[in-house]
Parts: C-alpha cells; structure tokens; sequence
C-alpha cells in the first residue's frame, strides 16, 4: 500500500511535449541536464586520468629500478681500476 500521491516510479518526461511547463522551466530542465551530462564526462576522465597517471608512474619507476638494477652489474669500472693499478703496480 502506497501513500497517496507516491509514484511507482519516476516518469520520464519530454519537456518540449510536456504541457503546462513554461519556456523558462523548460530551458531550466535542459541546464540542469547539461550540467549531470558534463559531471558524468568529468567522473569518466577523471577516472581515465588517474588510470593514465598510475600507467606512467608505473613504466617511469620500471624503467627507474632497471636503471639502478643493470648500473649495479656493471663492473667495467671496476675492471679499468684493476687495470691501471697493475699498470701503476708495473711502472
């Protein structure tokens, strides 16, 4: 049992067929779905946004580690240190 007055559900509606609405109740309906439609895009590129920057984040800390991880198996340096030591050692 329903109250008096309480719908189902929420009819939808089209103001331009709609009678008794006035020019200025129908440009207002209009604003205010513009305005839901641009808060839904800003939600979905915002959402877009954070997945974006978390992605590059990721490469940039990837590429970041692998850096440090194959500069620490160079030992080139080491095999240069070694050689002109023996040089000095020789000389």
């Amino acid at each position: 049992p329903r109250e008096p007055g309480e719908a189902a559900f929420a009819r939808r509606i089209d103001p331009a067929r709609e009678p008794g609405l006035s020019p200025e109740q129908r440009r207002l309906m209009a604003q205010v779905e513009h305005a839901q439609r641009q808060r839904a895009l800003q939600r979905r590129l915002r959402s877009r946004n954070v997945l974006l920057a978390l992605g590059i984040g990721a490469v940039t800390f990837g590429i970041y580690g692998y850096t440090f991880y194959s500069v620490s198996q160079e030992r080139f340096l080491d095999e240069l240190e070694q050689e002109a030591e023996a040089a000095r050692a020789r000389a």
